[in-house]
């Protein structure tokens, strides 16, 4: 499946590392892409160095005007933030396919680790505060560096895309393999999503000792 290039994808969170860079490549792909901020004037800044470096169609608004206009919402929020963001958001994604990409990881002196949230999962957690819309948890383990460096031609890694709808699912597998090297890979339902959230603190950690920037290819795919 092909994503259709006339899909608009918002991306809350939009001028974080990873939003920032997820944008990057869908533009340069030339998706149209909505970035979306606390900050207004914050998310049209960086939309307009986005559309100058890439050549491709990105603008910014607010978080819940990115969420309106957007047939495709990407949620790259900090974790802390990520319940009460999308609770203030449910009537404006109802119906919509959400990408949830949250990690919910916490740091100390022995490096990043996985924290238990209540419902299982971000992807879980975002499926329930959001029950009229398609909740599919994605693009968790893509290295930000990476993908926001344009030098970087291809980003050689595989990408976990986990939901309970078919559609949706291979519509958000789709959207990864638009990003030069990236493969999207179906993991399961979504509540296998723990698992792969968990797994970033395990590459963190590879990151860390290796001074690399590590993904994940899966194998005889």
């Amino acid at each position: 499946m092909t994503f259709p290039a006339d899909t608009i994808v918002a991306v809350l969170g939009g001028t974080g590392p990873q939003g920032r860079g997820l944008a990057r490549r869908w533009a340069t792909a030339g998706i149209p892409v909505v970035l979306g901020s606390r900050d207004a004037s914050r998310a049209a800044e960086a939309a307009a160095e986005l559309a100058a470096a890439t050549g491709g169609t990105v603008s910014g608004a607010t978080n819940a005007e990115a969420a309106e206009q957007a047939d495709v919402v990407v949620v790259a929020v900090p974790w802390d933030g990520h319940k009460e963001l999308l609770e203030s958001l449910a009537s404006t994604l109802a119906g919509k396919v959400v990408v949830d990409c949250v990690n919910p990881l916490g740091f100390d002196k022995q490096g990043a680790y996985a924290l238990p949230v209540e419902e299982g999962s971000a992807a879980q957690q975002a499926q329930a505060v959001l029950p009229e819309a398609t909740v599919v948890g994605a693009f968790h383990n893509v290295s930000a560096v990476l993908l926001d460096d344009p030098d970087v031609a291809t980003v050689d890694t595989d990408v976990f895309v986990l939901g309970d709808v078919r559609e949706a699912t291979d519509l958000v597998a789709a959207l990864a393999d638009a990003i030069p090297g990236v493969r999207g890979i179906f993991g399961g339902r979504l509540r296998n999503a723990h698992q792969v959230e968990a797994l970033t603190a395990n590459l963190i950690s590879v990151n860390r000792r290796y001074k690399a920037h590590a993904g994940v290819r899966v194998t005889d795919v």
